[in-house]
Formats: structure tokens, C-alpha cells, sequence
């Protein structure tokens, strides 16, 4: 059977149930477009209002059809969302997702996942992002992404090219994924007992930290720079939140701390890993990205 045939008059059963196997595809598109679990959530139910109402008889291919619209609309919502963050107290980083039991984002390649990344990823204009991750994460052809940007193909490749050259400029080499571990839990082992000394060895000289609570009182609004002033703040992480467990935990596809009180999630910290040792700490404090952690650790794959 030709698979490029029109899907036909499908009953909405049929349609769910094929929307439900790019489901992750699409959640996963949005995404890394937007940095946003709960933005990427709303446009992957915006897609599967739209695919209700599409004429789905002249489709060829739902999986690019799907995909295209996932792109745009997550387009639209980066350059809206850029007037908001403006008004950001502090800094702005993403909302983190679960990676470690979330079949939405982990299904996928790993490019383009790293909270690291994706800040990066936000320097560039929405369409540029785009490009870059239905290229890098997703493996599409040039010919495909450039049919969903409404570009030439040549236009798409340079514009792929300008984003890897900045990525690359921006990101230091990656240390061997169990070395990456092996300087986690022992940075969470030492935030874990306020060891300064324990943490200043962990932690590269030139180490920045930065600290997303939206305004919350006692946050840093302004990243911190330094293994001494690091290690020292890391510590005080114990009395900000006393009483809180200490983990290692999954967070965008490596390995951070996550702190709990009372069984919820008060803090989520992403961590890069240099030549000289953890060379960023990226803490997570604002309660609704918090709870889109936790939503993204417990998405049930029922219908949409």
C-alpha cells in the first residue's frame, strides 16, 4: 500500500488515534521552539483542534501535515512570548521536563534538549530556532523544513548553518556522560551537607549560576560568578529550604538536583559539565515551572 495515498474519510476515532502516535513528535517540536512545557502543551491541543476540523481526506502524509502546523503555531507563540519575557524579573530560563519517564520528549534525539541549549536556542529569532531543531532533533530534510517556514531551501540551510555556528560558539565541548554524573552526585552530595569546601571542588573558577523565581523574595536576580560566591550560595540552599530532600534527578536529558519539601518540587537545578568541572548551575525556583516539571514526570498518553 502506497503510505503517501490520502488518509480518506476517516472516522474521529482514526484521526485521534493517529494524532496520538506523533503526539510526542509534535509536544516534543514545540518544545524545544519554546522553551515552555505549558506553551508547548497548548499548541499540541491548538494542533489537534485544528487536525479535527482539517479536511483530512486531502491529506498525504499526517506526520508532516501535523508538523507543519505544530511549527508555525509554535512560531507564533516564541515571538509573542518574546514581549512577555521582556518584563521577566530576573533571569528567564525554560521550564524544565522529566526526560527520565516522559515518552513526549525522550522518544526524540537528544539535540536540542539541554535547559543550556534551549537558552541559547532563545538568542536566535523563532524562525531560525525552528530550523535549527526540526533539523538537529528531528532529523528532517531541507526540502521538508523548508516547505514548513515557507523558505528555499537554500535560505534554509544558511539559516541552519548561522545557528549550529552560534551554538558552537556558545557551548563548551561535552565531558563523557559518566563523568558528567560522577560530578553531579558529588555536587548534590556536597549541596546536600552546605560543604563549601566539598562544593568549591567540584566547581570550575569561572562557574555562573543563575536563579529563575520571577521576582520570588531572596532569589538572586542577577547570575552569580565564581566558584567561591557559588559554592557559598549553593550551601544556603539548605537553609532557604530547610528541611528539603536532596536527589539526583533527570531534568532535559542529564542529570541535576532536585530538591523536595512535603513531597513537592521546590527547586530543579541543571547543571553543565566543563573540562575544569560544573561550569553552570541553572536553579529553577518559579512554582508554575515547577509544576510543569512535575506534569511533564506524570503526562498520561491517553487521548488528546
Amino acid at each position: 500500500m502506497d503510505e503517501r495515498q490520502p488518509v480518506g474519510h476517516d472516522s474521529l476515532n482514526e484521526a485521534a488515534d493517529a494524532f496520538q502516535r506523533l503526539r510526542p513528535r509534535l509536544f516534543g517540536i514545540a518544545y524545544r521552539v519554546l522553551g515552555s512545557v505549558s506553551e508547548a502543551e497548548d499548541v499540541v491541543q491548538d494542533v489537534w483542534v485544528r487536525w479535527q476540523g482539517a479536511d483530512r481526506s486531502a491529506v498525504l502524509d499526517p506526520g508532516a501535515f501535523l508538523a507543519k502546523i505544530t511549527t508555525r503555531l509554535a512560531i507564533n507563540v516564541a515571538q509573542s512570548a518574546r514581549v512577555r519575557r521582556a518584563a521577566y524579573v530576573g533571569p528567564w530560563l525554560p521550564e524544565p521536563v522529566d526526560t527520565g519517564v516522559d515518552p513526549q520528549v525522550g522518544a526524540e534525539r537528544g539535540e536540542a534538549l539541554e535547559l543550556a541549549v534551549l537558552l541559547v536556542l532563545e538568542k536566535l529569532n523563532p524562525v531560525e530556532r525552528a530550523a535549527y531543531v526540526l533539523r538537529e532533533a528531528f532529523d528532517y530534510p531541507y526540502e521538508d523544513i523548508a516547505g514548513m517556514l515557507g523558505l528555499s531551501q537554500t535560505n534554509t540551510r544558511q539559516i541552519v548553518s548561522r545557528a549550529r555556528k552560534r551554538l558552537s560558539a556558545e557551548r563548551r565541548a561535552p565531558v563523557d556522560t559518566a563523568e558528567h554524573r560522577r560530578l553531579v552526585e558529588a555536587f548534590v552530595a556536597a549541596a546536600r551537607h552546605g560543604d563549601v569546601a566539598a562544593l568549591e571542588e567540584v566547581l570550575s573558577a569561572d562557574v555562573v549560576a543563575y536563579a529563575d523565581g520571577n521576582g520570588m523574595r531572596g532569589v538572586a536576580r542577577l547570575a552569580i560568578v565564581g566558584a567561591e560566591r557559588v559554592a557559598r550560595v549553593t550551601a544556603f540552599a539548605g537553609k532557604f529550604f530547610p528541611g528539603a530532600d536532596y536527589a539526583v534527578a533527570e531534568a532535559n536529558g542529564r542529570p541535576g538536583l532536585r530538591l523536595v519539601k512535603d513531597g513537592v518540587t521546590v527547586a530543579l537545578v541543571s547543571v553543565t559539565v566543563g573540562a575544569d568541572g560544573v561550569d553552570g548551575l541553572y536553579w529553577v525556583l518559579a512554582p508554575g515551572k515547577l509544576r510543569a516539571y512535575e506534569r511533564s514526570a506524570h503526562r498520561l498518553t491517553g487521548r488528546p
